[in-house]
């Protein structure tokens, strides 16, 4: 007897599996990460990040339209400063006319509609590349957490729509919502690294930005005194879920792959959106692996980058966002 079901119907012809496809990616679905740094005319490739660069303010300004054409909204800003501006405390990140300052009303000024989404974490600005001050072999969570804080306020008066804060200091959250509320910025959202795992795919970010811990004697070699652990699970929800009674809008899953198990519990939780980062040893690996023609990089990225949203992701940074956009353009 034949089956009165037969599911290959569905399956028949592109027209019939795009008519039926559950998961659809758009440009709208991706925050587009980018590095800055100063001077004029810099195009700088990252080594361990093929076809990814550091761009100086002018360039970035060229860029951004060229996102907004593609149809990406947003982007999330990073910086790359002088060794001599860091220090033990975050100075610089405070500073008015710092490069992260410059660059968000850079962004804003070439396009007032792009939401602009700032990464708040010490690291960039750390002489020995944590997240947090450091003072006698540990990092402070509570100095640390009111820096990030004044980091955000500054964030926000030069322009910023999200502040995003990557550092998983105990409450964080907290004193990032109260400052902003206290000093009028009640519109300013904060995208929260809720489940930010101590992962080993990070290595090519911090080449980008030179921001890894040092190896120096009574120093933490690593930063998984304050990030999570990737053997937990449960975890991920306890940490979400104080974010959001924090004050956060949006939290987030970071890596991507390796944790969609995360990003679903999370999404099953939670009734706020849920980002996810496809961080750089993701995509360093991909390309990679595409440059000895051992796989087809669009096609790994598309299903990927699926794989993601379907996982229950509201919003995904990525790398390839601008390669995505143009591939579904």
């Amino acid at each position: 007897m034949y089956p009165l079901r037969r599911n290959r119907r569905l399956r028949t012809s592109e027209s019939m599996r795009s008519l039926v496809r559950e998961t659809i990616l758009s440009p709208k679905d991706f925050i587009a990460p980018l590095f800055v740094v100063e001077g004029k005319g810099v195009k700088e490739e990252i080594a361990s990040m093929p076809n990814y660069y550091r761009l100086s303010l002018d360039l970035l300004e060229k860029e951004v339209k060229e996102l907004w054409k593609l149809g990406l909204k947003s982007v999330l800003l990073f910086v790359k400063i002088d060794d001599k501006l860091k220090d033990n405390t975050g100075k610089e990140a405070l500073n008015p006319d710092g490069l992260m300052q410059r660059a968000i009303k850079t962004v804003k000024n070439a396009v007032p509609e792009m939401l602009v989404m700032t990464d708040v974490a010490l690291d960039p600005f750390s002489m020995y590349g944590h997240d947090g001050i450091v003072s006698e072999g540990k990092i402070l969570n509570d100095d640390s957490s009111a820096v990030l804080a004044e980091m955000s306020l500054s964030h926000a008066k030069a322009g910023a729509d999200v502040v995003a804060p990557s550092d998983m200091m105990d409450g964080r959250i907290f004193e990032i919502r109260t400052l902003l509320e206290d000093e009028g910025f009640v519109d300013i959202a904060i995208m929260a690294y809720s489940a930010k795992y101590a992962s080993a795919f990070y290595g090519p970010f911090r080449d980008a930005l030179d921001s890894a811990p040092v190896d120096v004697k009574n120093i933490p070699k690593d930063k998984r005194t304050y990030q999570m652990d990737y053997g937990n699970r449960d975890e991920a929800i306890k940490e979400t879920l104080m974010d959001i009674e924090e004050g956060a809008d949006i939290v987030m899953v970071k890596p991507g792959l390796c944790y969609l198990d995360i990003v679903r519990e999370i999404k099953n939780t939670v009734n706020v959106p849920v980002a996810v980062y496809q961080v750089s040893g993701e995509y360093a690996m991909l390309k990679a692996a595409a440059e000895r023609g051992w796989l087809d990089h669009d096609a790994v990225m598309m299903e990927q980058l699926t794989a993601i949203k379907r996982s229950g992701a509201s919003m995904i940074a990525s790398y390839f966002a601008k390669d995505v956009a143009k591939l579904i353009n």
